[in-house]
C-alpha cells in the first residue's frame, strides 16, 4: 500500500480580472503522506485557501481550475482503493465521505436556525446511514471523541448538548462540533483552513492537541492552512510556503525553521513577536529581507535583500540599552493620565417579573493607573472584561459604580459639554478595519470625519489638506483620499483607522485587538507604526489583546484580566519571567512559540507513541 494519499501536480487556478486571467494558484505541486500533516503557510492572497478549494472542487465562480492533476488514493474500511484523478471525477462521491473540511469561523459554517444535534445527525445520516436514536447516539460518541464534554459530565448533560443552538456554545466548543461533523464520515484527509485563528490561545492549544491526537489515532492525513508559523510548529510534519500563488519553500518542519531557503520564509519567521526573546525596539518586516523582481503578474523572482549583516542583526535583535530598560521600568513614576478606582460594570439579569435581581459583572472592582507616554497592555481570554473596560473608559458603557479620572477631570461626573471635550482626548482603534469604515465613504472623508463632527474644519479645501496630512502620517499616499475601503488592503485599512484616531490629536488611544485580524508581516508593520507614532505625537496607549507575545512587544506594563477582575499587573518583562498567578502561567504556556526545540519535542513524543505497540 502506497504511503501517498494525495498528490497535486502543476495545479493552476485562474480568475478573470481587468480583462485578463490571473493565476491565484500557479504551478503548485506537493504530496501528502498517510497519517501525516502538511502545513500550507502564507499570507492573505497567497493562494493557500484556493488550493484547498480546488482539491474539493469548490473554487467559487468565475474562478476555474485551468490545468493540473489531483491524484487521490481513497480507502474503504481501511482498505486502499485504486488511485483516481479528482479532476475527472464527480466530487460528490468523495467530498465529505473521503475528504472533509473545517473552516476558520464555525458560526458561518453552522446554521443558526437548527440545533447542534440536528446538524450533526444530518451528516451522520448521509455518510453513516444511521437514523433516529442510532444517529443521536453516534453524535454523542463523536462529540465525546472531540472532547466537547468535561470528564464530570453526566449522560443526561451529554444528550442535552444536542438540543442547543450554535449561539449557545463558545467558539472553542463550536469548532469541536465542526471537527465532529467532519469526522462523521471517517475521512481519509481532513483539510483544516485556519481553524484556530479566531480562537483564544488557550482554546487554540486545546484544538491543536485534539487534532494531533485524532491524526495519530486514526492515521488520518491533514492539510493544515495557516499564516502563523507558531501554529505550524505545533501540528505539521511537512511545510510548503506560498507567495502570490506559487510555492517558494518546502521541507520538513524542523528544516524550514532552522534553514529556510526563501527570503520570504526568513521574513515570515522573523516578523513574529516572540515571548522567549528580549524586548526589541522594532520588528522586522518582509521588505527588510527580500525584493520582488516581476516579469508579469504570474511570473516573479524573490531575491535576498543585500542588507549588511550588522544592520540585519541590529534590526532583528535590536535590544534596549540598560538605560532605556531602566527608564521603561520606572515608567510608573511619570505623570498620571488615567486613574480608575473600584470600577464595576454589570449587565442586569432579569427576574420573573422583569425586575433586575442581580448583575453579571463584566468588570468587577477594577483599579489601576495609566501614565502619560506609556503603553499599558491588557491581556486575557474572550469574556474576561477587557473590551467592556475599554468601552466604559470611553463613555460608551455606563458603570454601576467606581470612578474614572482623566487628567484632572472625573469622567463619571462630567457634564455634557466637558464629556464631549474629553472624548476628543481619548480615541479607539478596533479589531476589524473593514467593519469600522463606511464602505460608501472615501477614506479621505473617513479620516477627517471626527474633525467635521467637532467643528474643527471649516471648508472642503481644509478637509482635503488635513486628510492628506493624516494619511501621510501613517505611511499612506495623500493622493489616496478619493479611494474607497475596498480598494485598499486590510493592513492599509487599519492604517486609515489609526489616522482617523489621530485626527483630533488625542492624548490616549485604546487599541482593541487592533492587529489580531492581520497577517503576521502586516501586523509587524502596524506595531512598528504605532510605536513610531507614540514617539512622534507623545501618545499614551492602552493595548488590548489575547496574544501575550504581541502585548509584550508593545507594552511597558501588562495587566492580566480574568472574569472581570485583575489577576496581576507588572512590568512587561516581569509578567513573562516571573508571573505570580496560575492564570497568567496558563496564558503564557498556551502560546505556540514555534521553536526548533518544540518541534523536536513533539516529534519525539509521536515517535514514542508509535513504538508503544511493539513493546
Amino acid at each position: 500500500m502506497s504511503d501517498t494519499v494525495l498528490e497535486v501536480r502543476n495545479l493552476d487556478v485562474e480568475f478573470p480580472a481587468e480583462g485578463t486571467l490571473k493565476k491565484a494558484v500557479n504551478g503548485v505541486s506537493f504530496t501528502l503522506k498517510r497519517g501525516e500533516c502538511l502545513g500550507i503557510v502564507g499570507e492573505s492572497g497567497s493562494g493557500k485557501s484556493v488550493t484547498a478549494l480546488a482539491i474539493m472542487d469548490l473554487v467559487p465562480p468565475p474562478g476555474v481550475v485551468a490545468s493540473g492533476e489531483i491524484i487521490f488514493s481513497p480507502m474503504i474500511q481501511g482498505k486502499a482503493l485504486p488511485s483516481v484523478n479528482l479532476m475527472n471525477q464527480n466530487m460528490q462521491k468523495y467530498r465529505g465521505s473521503q475528504i472533509a473540511t473545517i473552516f476558520q469561523e464555525p458560526m458561518s459554517s453552522l446554521n443558526p436556525l437548527f440545533t447542534i444535534g440536528f446538524q450533526l445527525t444530518e451528516a451522520i445520516a448521509q455518510h453513516q446511514h444511521l437514523f433516529g436514536k442510532d444517529a443521536r447516539r453516534d453524535a454523542v460518541a463523536r462529540l465525546e471523541e472531540v472532547k466537547l464534554f468535561s470528564p464530570q459530565a453526566t449522560n443526561q448533560e451529554k444528550w442535552a448538548i444536542l438540543e442547543r443552538y450554535p449561539h449557545q456554545l463558545s467558539g472553542g466548543q463550536l469548532q469541536r462540533v465542526m471537527i465532529a461533523m467532519a469526522l462523521a464520515c471517517d475521512p481519509v484527509i481532513l483539510i483544516a483552513d485556519e481553524p484556530t485563528t479566531a480562537l483564544d490561545v488557550t482554546v487554540q492549544k486545546g484544538i491543536l492537541e485534539l487534532l494531533r491526537e485524532l491524526r495519530d489515532r486514526r492515521q488520518m492525513s491533514m492539510l493544515f492552512i495557516t499564516h502563523d508559523f507558531g501554529v505550524v510548529a505545533e501540528i505539521a510534519n511537512q511545510v510548503v510556503v506560498m507567495y502570490r500563488g506559487k510555492i517558494v519553500d518546502r521541507g520538513e518542519t524542523a528544516e524550514i525553521f532552522s534553514s529556510p531557503q526563501s527570503p520570504y520564509t526568513k521574513a515570515l519567521l522573523a516578523c513574529r513577536p516572540r515571548l522567549d526573546r528580549e524586548k526589541t525596539k522594532v520588528l522586522p518586516t518582509v521588505s527588510d529581507f527580500m525584493e520582488v523582481v516581476t516579469q508579469n503578474d504570474d511570473n516573479f523572482q524573490l531575491l535576498d535583500k543585500p542588507l549588511a549583516a550588522t544592520d540585519l542583526q541590529a534590526l532583528v535583535t535590536g535590544k534596549y540599552t540598560d538605560r532605556e530598560s531602566e527608564e521603561m521600568a520606572n515608567s510608573s513614576h511619570g505623570t498620571n493620565l488615567l486613574k480608575v478606582r473600584n470600577l464595576r460594570v454589570g449587565f442586569p439579569l432579569k427576574g420573573v417579573f422583569g425586575q433586575t435581581q442581580k448583575y453579571k459583572w463584566g468588570v468587577d472592582d477594577v483599579s489601576f493607573e495609566v501614565y502619560e507616554g506609556e503603553t499599558l497592555g491588557i491581556v486575557g481570554e474572550s469574556g474576561c472584561g477587557k473590551t467592556t473596560l475599554a468601552r466604559t473608559l470611553l463613555g460608551l458603557i455606563k458603570p454601576i459604580s467606581g470612578k474614572v479620572q482623566f487628567g484632572s477631570q472625573e469622567a463619571s461626573v462630567l457634564d455634557a459639554r466637558l464629556a464631549k471635550k474629553l472624548k476628543t482626548e481619548m480615541q479607539i482603534v478596533f479589531q476589524n478595519p473593514q467593519a469600522a469604515l463606511n464602505p460608501r465613504m472615501k477614506i479621505g472623508e473617513a479620516v477627517v470625519e471626527p474633525l467635521v463632527i467637532h467643528h474643527r474644519i471649516k471648508n472642503s479645501r481644509q478637509q482635503k489638506e488635513r486628510a492628506g496630512e493624516l494619511l501621510a502620517s501613517v505611511g499612506l499616499e495623500p493622493s489616496w483620499i478619493n479611494r474607497y475601503p475596498h480598494q485598499i488592503s486590510g493592513g492599509q485599512r487599519q492604517r486609515v483607522c489609526i489616522a482617523r484616531a489621530l485626527a483630533l490629536r488625542p492624548r490616549l488611544i485604546i487599541c482593541d485587538e487592533a492587529v489580531s485580524a492581520l497577517d503576521v508581516s502586516v501586523q509587524a508593520q502596524i506595531l512598528n507604526l504605532l510605536k513610531q507614532l507614540q514617539q512622534d505625537f507623545n501618545l499614551t496607549y492602552i493595548f488590548i489583546s489575547h496574544d501575550l507575545s504581541v502585548v509584550k512587544f508593545m507594552s511597558d506594563r501588562i495587566m492580566v484580566m480574568n472574569q472581570g477582575k485583575i489577576e496581576e499587573i507588572d512590568q512587561a518583562q516581569n509578567i513573562y519571567l516571573n508571573p505570580t498567578q496560575d492564570y497568567t502561567r496558563k496564558l503564557i504556556s498556551a502560546i505556540p512559540n514555534g521553536t526548533i526545540e518544540r518541534i523536536e519535542e513533539l516529534k519525539e513524543v509521536r515517535s514514542q507513541k508509535n513504538r508503544l505497540p511493539d513493546k
